[in-house]
């Protein structure tokens, strides 16, 4: 798996790039989900990929959350911000813990699996520490139905009186793979000198069907939910599978 440099050297840029409050929408979608498949109950569940822990936040009081993500600083991250959550380094794709859970949560940093193994191999670890009729949640960022060529935006992030330009550009190089790359160019002050960076994400892009026929494989009963909490209106799925 790709290790780009905003889960590691830059990490500490997140909580100004993406901050734990624009996700409350998101996170109040995620709890509904739960409480309709899951009844009441504080029930335990598992976050792969959790990254700085920002979606999470917005959870974690509602369950007993074990988090996992293969960036020790994003785990850092994490734990500050979800002091109450035991957190673990570790791959997704091969993390095995030895508890089982009620729910098995992975956020867009699924969309990191580049491969259908990589995705198989996800979703054996979801299983491996899911209970019997437990809950899969995963929410890749892209489908090859919903992605339309190259997207472009650019932002300018602050918080406590320091501000990021943000210039995104995602783009399919070759249409023919399961691969898009987006580029992170972030333009801040640091240290009294500005600082202009680009970091280069490879993420996976693949049809909705795909992904759902790889979870029946595994075991799981799939569906996609309608998903409406992008900023540009396109339409997203929310992956959601009880596992038999």
């Amino acid at each position: 798996m790709q290790c780009p440099r905003l889960y590691y050297d830059l990490a500490y840029l997140w909580p100004i790039l993406d901050p734990p409050e624009d996700f409350i929408e998101e996170a109040g979608f995620w709890k509904e989900v739960l409480s309709k498949r899951l009844g009441a109950g504080k029930d335990r569940i598992l976050e792969l990929g959790v990254g700085g822990g920002h979606l999470l936040s917005h959870l974690a009081s509602d369950f007993e959350v074990t988090a996992v993500d293969i960036s020790p600083q994003m785990i850092a991250l994490s734990r500050k911000l979800n002091p109450q959550v035991k957190h673990i380094v570790g791959d997704m794709r091969s993390v095995r813990l030895g508890y089982r859970y009620k729910a098995v949560l992975i956020h867009d940093a699924v969309s990191y699996l580049l491969t259908e193994t990589d995705i198989l191999e996800t979703l054996e670890t979801a299983a491996d520490h899911l209970c019997g009729g437990g809950l899969l949640i995963m929410c890749p960022d892209w489908y090859r139905e919903t992605f339309h060529g190259t997207y472009e935006t650019d932002r300018i992030s602050m918080k406590n009186g320091k501000s990021i330009f943000l210039e995104q550009r995602v783009s399919d190089v070759d249409p023919n793979d399961t691969l898009i790359e987006t580029s992170f160019k972030l333009t801040f002050e640091e240290n009294g000198d500005q600082q202009t960076i680009e970091d280069i994400h490879i993420t996976g892009l693949f049809y909705l069907e795909t992904w759902l026929t790889l979870m029946d494989k595994m075991g799981f009963d799939a569906e996609a939910l309608p998903y409406p909490v992008y900023d540009d209106n396109e339409p997203g799925y929310l992956l959601v599978g009880r596992l038999r």
